[in-house]
């Protein structure tokens, strides 16, 4: 595999189809070396079992460890099973104003992820929940961007120092519209103004604190682009974040199989334009077949454009620091030590807590 393909596919992150790696993927994985990967409810079993997933998808890396990410918000949100603990919403965390609280969950959060291998989350949920009929909803730790602010930065804190990477979402918010980008194209017509003062905050502060990875809106904003979704927008993506708000993470796409996106182009455009916004990794989360094609798209493209190949190698840049400052070492524990170390954590206290049933 040649060095542009070997970085083109630490930019791209998959999922697996079950509960441990099949044949046939484990030659995709092998072949073109994906910088990472995401887990659902599909994948995860008893506790076991998702530790072996996670050290065989770190086993099978070729040349640098992979992120090993999870959607776990709490609420509807959440892809562990019983005996992993099922944390309330960031709703119900948010509706106490304690900081304190909101840091304890991350941190009970992020102790149970690691103890599997799990080594990213694709949380805070930075959203403003401003709209009654945001599919955001409960997600959202407020409806007005100080709370959010304040208690998703002290979450997001617990799980940074309970060893998991946070990757903040979604990028410029997704609070505000009706529509959900899974099935639709979310258009926010806010003015800039409204933008400033209610989605952009909790980005603002969380860019200032230096929050390690934040993920994109698959939502048009038509204050900043009236012919892009976020994830797309080189406006959103590079004037405003990179530039204006001065942020040097690394920035993930939402699944680029979703509707908002695949209703309008295929798998390669699509990672080509992402690439040209300013993402630096993008998600193909159900199909690798869509995967393989973005890269083998995105290789043609870049192999030709010396921009695209500049922006490969910046991309480059912030995935390899995050690799190197987290990924040192594969974090689960022992087989035989799991499921006592799981028992001993017992997090069943600041469930009641946040509950209110203490």
């Amino acid at each position: 595999m040649d060095d542009l393909r070997k970085k083109l596919g630490q930019m791209i992150m998959v999922g697996c189809s079950g509960e441990r790696i099949g044949v046939s993927e484990q030659v995709i994985f092998e072949e073109y070396g994906f910088g990472g990967f995401v887990l659902f409810k599909h994948n995860c079993g008893a506790p076991r079992q998702i530790h072996s997933l996670c050290r065989s998808l770190w086993n099978h890396a070729t040349d640098h460890p992979p992120l090993i990410a999870i959607d776990q918000e709490g609420g509807a949100v959440h892809r562990l099973p019983y005996p992993f603990t099922h944390f309330p919403a960031a709703a119900k965390i948010g509706a106490w104003q304690d900081a304190g609280l909101a840091y304890r969950a991350g941190r009970a959060s992020a102790a149970e992820l690691a103890l599997v291998g799990i080594n990213l989350n694709f949380a805070p949920v930075l959203d403003v929940n401003s709209n009654p009929l945001s599919p955001i909803g409960a997600r959202a730790f407020g409806t007005d961007s100080r709370s959010v602010s304040l208690m998703a930065s002290a979450w997001a804190r617990g799980l940074r120092e309970g060893g998991i990477i946070p990757c903040a979402k979604h990028f410029p918010g997704h609070g505000g519209t009706d529509q959900d980008s899974h099935f639709a194209l979310p258009v926010v017509d806010k003015s800039l103004a409204e933008l400033q003062t209610v989605e952009l905050p909790p980005f603002i502060e969380a860019c200032r604190s230096g929050i390690e990875a934040l993920m994109t809106a698959h939502v048009k904003f038509t204050a900043f682009d009236p012919g892009h979704v976020a994830t797309l927008s080189k406006p959103i993506l590079t004037d405003l974040l990179r530039h204006q708000l001065g942020y040097d993470g690394v920035v993930f796409s939402d699944d680029m199989e979703m509707k908002a996106i695949s209703d309008y182009y295929d798998a390669g455009e699509a990672a080509a334009l992402a690439l040209y916004a300013g993402a630096d990794m993008m998600l193909f989360c159900h199909d690798l077949t869509k995967a393989v094609a973005a890269l083998e798209f995105l290789y043609d493209e870049a192999a030709r454009s010396p921009a695209l190949r500049a922006r490969v190698e910046a991309s480059q840049r912030r995935i390899g620091e995050l690799k190197r400052h987290w990924l040192k070492a594969f974090s689960g524990v022992a087989d035989d030590e799991l499921e006592e170390r799981l028992a001993r954590l017992d997090h069943r206290r600041i469930v009641a807590e946040i509950y209110g049933s203490l």
